[in-house]
């Protein structure tokens, strides 16, 4: 079959990975990703991500499940999968006394249909006024070298592209900067695996993502749908004479919890639009002003911690109860 006619780029079913000594690292996960889409993999540290890109990029057998890129085995039909995929790693380790020009140039020689490498340099920034390809790599910053990196996996115009935390070490430009190039290359058509710490970026370009506990996947989504698991958040200011009895019935207008410090006031709720409109049409005919009002919606970065503490809670009550 062409593998073409694949639906899914990325096929991921069962996977496991346990590494000597029998510590479990991937225990068991599933998840697809599909042609031209930017997939991101977020978890604590320990949490698997690295271990699960590894596999996919064909760099060890798994211990268990099923994994197809291209409709390949990454390990055992490597050959037929590395010449179409891209690989930044979070270390590229390479030679500190070539050039960024010699590096790109040795790198080329190992890829097959390489781009021309200036090209490949020009992408990233390196290259034109930058005046950073006759700069050996041991003089370049943390973030140039992340460049370099992010150069070399797109010198063979990849099908596929795992970028392993792409934007670590770079400024806000050179972040957002990177986030244009990969939005250019998921628009024509290039499927894109990515890992990352910051949370913002994984908000900026995951069409889907997600979240890895300890081995397995807490959550999974697109970046909306997994922020809406959480409840959004109405913060103001009591009313001097006022207190939170005088409020409307709080269970009756959506709330789901709140708090209370000093006069201000913290509600949380998953019918934002309904829970806020309540509020303010008592206020209205209150006739009083809610200071410091603050109306807004999860963030993907308190989904990401409220699901990693869910997860964490529910594996500590079933070891509890076994």
């Amino acid at each position: 079959m062409n593998t073409d006619e694949h639906e899914h780029v990325i096929e991921v079913t069962d996977l496991r990975r346990v590494y000597g000594g029998g510590f479990e690292a991937v225990r068991g996960i599933s998840f697809s990703v599909d042609r031209g889409e930017v997939f991101a993999l977020l978890g604590t540290n320990g949490a698997g991500k690295t271990s699960t890109v590894e596999l996919l990029e064909g760099l060890a057998r798994p211990a268990d499940g099923r994994v197809r890129v291209l409709g390949h085995d990454p390990y055992a039909e490597r050959a037929a999968v590395r010449p179409r995929t891209g690989v930044m790693l979070q270390e590229g380790g390479f030679p500190s006394e070539l050039t960024v020009a010699e590096t790109a140039r040795m790198w080329a020689g190992c890829v097959s249909g390489a781009r021309p490498e200036g090209e490949a340099l020009e992408l990233v920034g390196l290259a034109g006024k930058a005046g950073k390809a006759g700069v050996r790599v041991k003089q370049l910053s943390g973030g140039e070298r992340r460049r370099l990196d992010l150069a070399l996996a797109l010198l063979g115009d990849p099908e596929v592209l795992f970028l392993d935390e792409p934007t670590t070490g770079l400024d806000a430009e050179g972040r957002r900067d990177t986030w244009e190039l990969v939005r250019g290359l998921r628009d024509a058509g290039t499927t894109v695996l990515l890992t990352t710490h910051y949370l913002e970026e994984a908000e900026n370009l995951a069409d889907r993502l997600a979240i890895l506990h300890e081995g397995r996947i807490a959550a999974t989504g697109t970046p909306a749908e997994v922020t809406a698991s959480q409840p959004s958040r109405i913060s103001f200011e009591l009313p001097h004479g006022y207190f939170v009895g005088d409020l409307p019935p709080l269970d009756e207008i959506g709330v789901c919890g709140h708090e209370v410090e000093g006069r201000v006031v913290r509600l949380r709720t998953h019918e934002l639009q309904r829970t806020a409109t309540r509020l303010l049409v008592w206020a209205d005919a209150a006739a009083v002003e809610l200071r410091r009002l603050d109306v807004r919606s999860a963030s993907l970065e308190e989904a990401f911690l409220g699901i990693a503490r869910e997860a964490a809670e529910a594996a500590g009550a079933k070891e509890y109860a076994a």
